[in-house]
């Protein structure tokens, strides 16, 4: 039989009886401080064991930041890895600094975190937070290491959707300003015991209509906050160089394939891992019966969504092309997306919903991923990791399944006042689908005012789009000095990286350092002369320019030159004709 133990070695019990108030207790009072002990021991210990739950949740959650990578830098041409994983990186930089700085505060602030008393007469209801700005005064440090990765993870979708002709300033602007005050503030509304459409709050806007929003795991939280703002960039941002062509009067897209199948699957594989950090790290405990419940059972459904997903994405495709073109052919980069689209939908009521109901959503969501990238396409809108179906679209599904199918027992583990479940479970009750819709009108109309005029303004500055050279020789050369190995070939018809272009783009770097030298030159010879006078030293300068070299002569009073500049050749005390009067 096992003891539980003090960090010190010394059994519980142990311990207990030694550090007796006193030795001449009554029976009856020495068992009730025995009790009190162990009752303080063990809340101790699960008290660990929680924290530990959350911080390894958490762990899984930021893992997925290396799936988006590899996914997204499988997903691009060679010539743009570096940037696309130099973009990547940026998001959890600049997330962590937004989100430590102020948007935790706005997010959680002054609110009742989960699993916390409530406050007496706290039923309170806030837009936003206003205390608890750099973590001041906040205890509950592994709470916040599970919130930063969410955050992480919603700018994270936005990456590979810019892939290839996004500059560096904007994208780390873009990050800042959503974790730290566009998605936090939806976090507040839909989440916090304040938030005026949380099911958690009692006095929430919308009690008449329902309990609140349910996202148990952030599919509108997360996926849908990045997924359409991701559209809203690639929209005002346009399309790769070439991706659309007009033949015949007709609008043609051309295929972009990435270079690297194998880091498309290893991303993907990666994705899936931690979305079991994400669904199930969202009961943020595990030490009672309900939470461990929850837990599993988001475990299970999480599982099988990701497989109803992949296999519905893969078998519909395979007989669309059939139907095309007389052939089965199986893509994988279509069953890679459907995998993370029935993740992405499944998000929402991981925990809430029967194992067939997470199949079911799984595979609407497959079929969704398919219809969704079709739009684009026609819309010319391009997406170079298809983020947007995949997280937009199947987020504002996985928010309408929790409607149909949330489980009335299920909810009533975290909802004890909760008499209703989804449609399917009360025909002619549609009081929690209702509320599902008003989180998605609420989350899409905060998004788009938002980002909307954060993007244009980025445009209109010329922040936004790379240089379109630039952008044709690939960004690895452009911004980080070099690609990361042999490029495509000349005689794709991508026009990257084919030799004219990267003369050209050579040419323009030499003369823009030229012309940058010439000006230090003659900063330089401004100065000196600014320091010769002075020193009381007549100077007489004369200059001329000619193409791109600058002859500068100045002379004291001896009739010498003191410093003479033409072009790369530097000369002193050279007696010119020149006599000061």
């Amino acid at each position: 039989m096992t003891s539980l133990y003090f960090p010190g070695g010394m059994p519980t019990y142990a311990k207990c009886t030694s550090t007796l108030s006193s030795p001449n207790l009554t029976a009856d009072e020495r068992q009730d401080e025995i009790l009190q002990c162990l009752g303080s021991t063990l809340d101790e210990t699960m008290s660990g064991v929680n924290t530990f739950y959350l911080i390894y949740a958490a762990s899984l959650v930021f893992y997925m930041q290396a799936g988006f990578a590899m996914l997204c830098a499988g997903s691009v041409r060679l010539k743009n890895v570096q940037n696309t994983m130099m973009k990547n990186l940026l998001d959890a930089c600049g997330s962590s600094l937004g989100y430590y700085s102020v948007g935790f505060a706005f997010a959680w602030g002054s609110s009742t975190l989960p699993g916390q008393q409530p406050a007496p007469n706290s039923s309170s209801t806030s837009f936003i937070g206003t205390t608890n700005f750099f973590l001041t005064n906040t205890d509950e440090k592994a709470f916040f290491l599970f919130q930063f990765a969410f955050a992480a993870t919603s700018a994270t979708v936005v990456a590979g959707t810019l892939a290839e002709r996004c500059q560096m300033v904007a994208y780390l602007c873009y990050s800042l300003f959503l974790t730290s005050f566009v998605y936090p503030i939806i976090v507040r509304s839909i989440w916090s015991a304040e938030g005026f459409l949380s099911s958690h709050n009692d006095n929430n806007s919308i009690s008449d209509v329902g309990v609140g929003v349910i996202d148990f795991s952030g599919g509108l939280v997360v996926h849908v906050t990045g997924g359409l703002t991701a559209l809203i960039a690639a929209y005002i941002l346009g399309p790769r160089k070439g991706r659309f062509v007009e033949v015949d009067g007709k609008w043609r897209c051309r295929d972009f394939p990435g270079h690297s199948v194998a880091l498309k699957v290893l991303g993907t594989l990666i994705l899936w891992f931690g979305w079991y950090g994400f669904s199930t790290g969202s009961t943020y405990f595990i030490t009672t019966s309900r939470k461990a419940f929850l837990a599993q059972n988001a475990a299970v459904n999480t599982t099988l969504a990701a497989a109803g997903g992949t296999i519905t994405s893969l078998l519909v495709k395979a007989w669309l092309v059939e139907r095309q073109t007389g052939e089965t052919e199986f893509s994988l980069s279509d069953a890679l997306f459907g995998c993370l689209s029935g993740l992405v939908s499944i998000t929402n009521g991981c925990a809430y919903v029967e194992s067939w109901a997470a199949f079911v959503i799984g595979m609407v969501a497959g079929i969704i991923y398919l219809g969704g990238s079709k739009i684009l396409v026609k819309a010319r809108i391009d997406d170079a990791v298809d983020a947007i179906p995949t997280h937009m679209f199947c987020g504002l599904w996985g928010t309408v399944a929790v409607g149909l199918f949330a489980v009335p027992d299920y909810l009533k583990m975290t909802h004890e006042d909760l008499e209703y479940g989804g449609w399917f479970y009360n025909f002619g009750n549609g009081r929690l689908l209702g509320c599902q819709m008003i989180g998605i009108f609420f989350v899409t109309g905060w998004v788009s005012a938002l980002m909307l005029p954060f993007f244009g303004l980025m445009h209109y500055l010329g922040w936004l789009r790379a240089d379109r050279l630039e952008e044709i020789v690939g960004l690895d050369i452009s911004y980080h000095g070099g690609i990361s190995g042999r490029t495509q070939s000349d005689d794709d018809d991508d026009e990257a990286s084919r030799q004219e272009h990267l003369d050209a783009y050579f040419e323009r770097k030499r003369l823009r350092r030229e012309t940058s030298r010439n000006n230090l030159r003659r900063r330089v010879i401004d100065r000196l002369t600014d320091s010769l006078h002075r020193q009381d030293l007549s100077m007489i300068p004369s200059e001329t320019n000619e193409g791109n070299n600058i002859t500068t002569t100045a002379s004291d009073e001896e009739g010498r030159a003191s410093v003479v500049s033409s072009g790369d050749t530097w000369q002193s005390n050279t007696y010119v004709g020149v006599k000061h009067s």
